[in-house]
């Protein structure tokens, strides 16, 4: 045989070897454990080897992840209520800085969720994990009393910032790397796409409906108030573009609260403290500004000026809020950056449209100002006083 015939034979060896090397039945581990059943996991080099005891209900795993560097951290978890990542239930591991292993728990309660160690829903033990030749293994043992034995399971890698997990990719297998397990029949097969259920649909209109009112109508209703109103040929049309404008954003941010609502109640468990509150404070601020229209005093009326400082301090702050709640949502649902960098630049740009009204506003108000005032000398000054007399001839 020549030596193409012996170099043709030896990397056909390899790729036999190495195919065979990453399926999970022929894997043995150091430790000498066993597992009755194991999945080849469809991306991110990763396996699952289990054994479940119908009996006592438990699920023993050994989760590992092949080809990954040891600045990186790997996670296995079950998600018992729905698909996706919010609501699952993690296995952490990871490498410390002085060679360690550090394994532990973690509850995904958002997409920004930063892996915080925690309670899981159901018992974990013999938690542990290992690390050589650029594989990375968890070991635990779970109680599922609680559980389907149909599971939804995902897995996911990312980098390290010192002893932190950061994000990982949104973009590739990382988005890919969900399926389902039935531990009975042994049987794995991909979960549908996070975007195909209808509580994705939900919190896409959710985000969708408080970004075009909280977000859009109301910022924009203000600047008709404010801005449309130095023109008097405008008046009093800005009034009722203003009002148009502003009950429309009510009407849409409802609709928007309510979803966000209907979405809590359905979502047993994840919580978005921060997101769910300054929601509630602005549909009930939104609500008294609504009220506060119906019962708005006259211009002449003393309390008028009093109304008036109510009225623009609560739409402002409505606004202020409505703002930071759509960035706090944006963190929520993690959705492809280019649409928080679309929103970003439209608020940019009404800034800087009010900026430059603000300082137009500004010089109309004093060029009034300064041509009432110089009428004013120029009325004193053309042969009456203060008192109607004529200060230049005889009375």
């Amino acid at each position: 045989m020549g030596f193409g015939g012996v170099f043709l034979l030896f990397t056909i060896t390899t790729l036999i070897s190495s195919s065979f090397a990453q399926t999970c039945s022929t894997y043995a581990f150091a430790s000498n454990k066993i597992f009755s059943a194991c999945n080849d996991l469809p991306v991110l080099n990763s396996f699952l080897h289990y054994t479940y005891n119908p009996s006592s209900r438990t699920l023993k795993i050994a989760y590992r992840h092949t080809n990954v560097g040891s600045s990186r951290w790997v996670a296995w978890a079950i998600n018992p209520t729905s698909q996706g990542m919010v609501g699952s239930q993690a296995l952490v591991a990871f490498q410390q800085s002085d060679g360690k292993m550090r394994a532990y728990t973690a509850p995904v309660t958002g997409y920004s969720t930063q892996l915080q160690e925690g309670d899981l829903s159901f018992p974990v033990s013999d938690l542990s994990a290992t690390y050589s030749n650029n594989e990375m293994i968890i070991f635990a043992t779970l109680g599922l009393q609680n559980a389907s034995t149909n599971l939804n399971q995902l897995w996911q890698d990312g980098q390290l910032s010192g002893s932190a997990p950061m994000a990982h990719s949104t973009s590739g297998d990382n988005v890919k790397s969900m399926a389902t397990l039935n531990v009975l029949s042994g049987q794995s097969g991909s979960a549908p796409a996070a975007g195909s259920s209808s509580k994705n649909k939900k919190r896409n209109i959710h985000g969708v409906l408080n970004a075009i009112s909280w977000g859009i109508m109301m910022p924009l209703g203000a600047i008709l108030a404010r801005y449309v109103r130095v023109f008097q040929s405008a008046d009093p049309a800005w009034f009722y573009l203003h009002v148009t404008c502003q009950t429309a954003g009510y009407t849409i941010g409802v609709a928007g609260w309510a979803t966000g609502i209907r979405l809590g109640s359905q979502s047993s468990g994840i919580q978005f403290t921060s997101h769910r509150v300054i929601g509630i404070i602005l549909f009930c601020l939104a609500t008294l500004q609504v009220i506060a229209l119906l019962v708005r005093p006259k211009k002449d009326h003393k309390y008028r000026i009093y109304w008036n400082v109510y009225h623009h301090s609560l739409g402002y702050g409505i606004i202020v809020l409505g703002i930071i709640n759509i960035f706090k949502g944006f963190d929520i649902l993690n959705p492809e950056k280019k649409w928080k960098r679309w929103y970003t630049g439209i608020i940019i740009g009404v800034a800087i449209v009010s900026l430059v009204l603000e300082a137009y506003t500004w010089f109309v108000v004093l060029k009034r100002k300064k041509a009432a005032t110089a009428q004013k000398m120029s009325s004193g000054s053309n042969g009456h006083n203060g008192y109607g007399g004529v200060t230049n001839g005889r009375v």
